[in-house]
């Protein structure tokens, strides 16, 4: 056990948001310290690495100030997060501190942020719709209770805009569940911290919602941290409270540059493009985070979000977060140039756990055949787009018109929705049966006939 009333002076380097102790005695991996800066003012640390001889610690606030007469005192337990049902309604700094001038929370509980892993046996299959109320992600791409679903954008795309309208319109259906929104930003600038918070509380949104905001110019630490605080807080609320828990979390390319720096600073050897080695199991402690539990009403859902340096979707991090979540929606520059919000590129996108999640007593009968039937339609349209490039529009048959224009209806009429506009699935699945009534009867191949004859009127 550490000798919490022990303080030792032997800090001999400063890197970066790092400090360096010799000649310690032995102290536990994240276990908490505190700092105290020769004005007598404290800082918060945590061990990040620990030998015979030397014990990393990154200090949460920065290490701007502290010298080598700092003295640190070991405090023999690992960070904690306070947690209660009380924190709905509440905006919290990325260190898990009020931000909305309230008090500070009254914890019912104190628990590790580093979470417990679940048992793989014990994980129950996601397999119950949440409704986003956005037609691409419910109608394409459904999201399950318990899946971990990405979305993959670009700098300068309206990926905050849709991650504010998911947090604001998610919600599962049925009379006796309890949904709550826990929304994580990290590395946001002053101007969306102040954006965040107005649409949560014009919206009415906050009162089913914990917010915890990381600014761009918070310390490093602070950034790795913050995301553990959200789930540490989504995993009460899901496992203990029995409520279902969507975490929003932008951007984690803010987090994995954030592990980077500090990498950096330990000098450690690079992976690839200079992010550290560890990042993709770094990533899993995570997502794995996700998920349902046998025998427990809860359930966490995750939408990361991230954005792609250079569109590049072969960068290190949604490449590595494709491996380790099932499927991804990816938004579209093209699409984005057009004028159209929100804008997710359907073709690339993909929800694995899709089939789990839709059909009959979920979402409504015919939501699968209908999803495949505009997949293959508007992936039929968008290529004659290239061929009409080359051979012009009057070459084209009665049907590959009729292909061609429903590429652009799909587009206007299922992709393009406006950012307050909360269609449920059977708005969705409504417009879908409006726009394939522009094709021929021979070109629905993808339906069940039961389902043509019940859904859209034709014999």
């Amino acid at each position: 056990m550490t000798n919490v009333s022990k303080e030792y002076k032997t800090v001999t380097e400063i890197a970066g948001p790092l400090i360096f102790v010799e000649k310690t005695e032995p102290v536990a991996y994240q276990e908490m310290v505190s700092v105290r800066l020769s004005d007598g003012s404290m800082r918060r640390g945590q061990v990040l690495d620990s030998s015979e001889k030397m014990v990393v610690v990154q200090i949460f606030e920065g290490t701007s100030g502290i010298d080598l007469d700092a003295s640190v005192r070991f405090l023999g337990d690992t960070m904690k997060m306070p947690v209660s049902k009380d924190m709905l309604g509440r905006i919290l700094t990325g260190a898990g501190d009020p931000l909305d001038g309230g008090p500070p929370i009254t914890p019912e509980k104190r628990l590790d942020i580093v979470g417990a892993a679940i048992n793989p046996w014990a994980r129950d299959n996601p397999e119950d719709f949440i409704q986003t109320g956005i037609s691409t992600i419910d109608g394409m791409n459904t999201l399950v209770r318990g899946q971990k679903l990405p979305i993959f954008s670009g700098s300068g795309l309206p990926h905050n805009e849709l991650a504010l309208q998911i947090a604001r319109q998610a919600k599962v259906r049925g009379e006796d569940e309890e949904f709550a929104v826990v929304f994580v930003a990290m590395g946001i600038t002053n101007e969306e911290k102040q954006t965040f918070m107005q649409e949560f509380e014009r919206t009415g949104a906050l009162k089913n919602a914990v917010v915890f905001l990381n600014l761009a110019d918070d310390p490093a630490i602070e950034r790795i941290v913050t995301p553990r605080l959200g789930l540490t807080t989504a995993e009460y609320m899901a496992f203990e409270l029995g409520m279902q828990v969507l975490v929003i979390m932008t951007d984690i390319t803010n987090y994995c540059e954030a592990l980077r720096q500090v990498g950096a600073a330990r000098e450690e050897v690079p992976g690839r493009r200079g992010y550290p080695g560890y990042m993709y199991t770094d990533l899993a402690q995570l997502y794995e985070r996700a998920g349902k539990i046998k025998g427990k009403k809860g359930s966490i859902t995750q939408i990361p979000i991230l954005s792609m340096p250079g569109d590049d979707i072969t960068h290190p991090i949604p490449d590595l977060s494709g491996y380790i979540t099932e499927g991804q929606i990816v938004m579209s520059r093209e699409l984005h140039r057009a004028g159209i919000y929100p804008p997710v590129n359907v073709s690339s996108s993909l929800s694995r756990l899709m089939g789990g999640g839709t059909g009959e007593g979920k979402t409504r009968e015919d939501h699968r055949g209908v999803s495949d039937q505009m997949y293959a339609a508007y992936a039929e349209g968008k290529d004659l787009r290239g061929l009409v490039a080359i051979v012009g529009k009057e070459s084209l048959s009665d049907k590959d018109r009729k292909l061609l224009d429903f590429a652009d209806i799909f587009e206007d009429r299922i992709v393009r929705q406006g950012f307050d506009e909360d269609r449920s699935i059977e708005d969705t699945l409504a417009i879908a049966w409006e726009i394939l009534g522009t094709l021929d009867a021979d070109q629905i191949t993808r339906i069940d006939r039961k389902h043509i004859e019940k859904y859209s009127g034709r014999v």
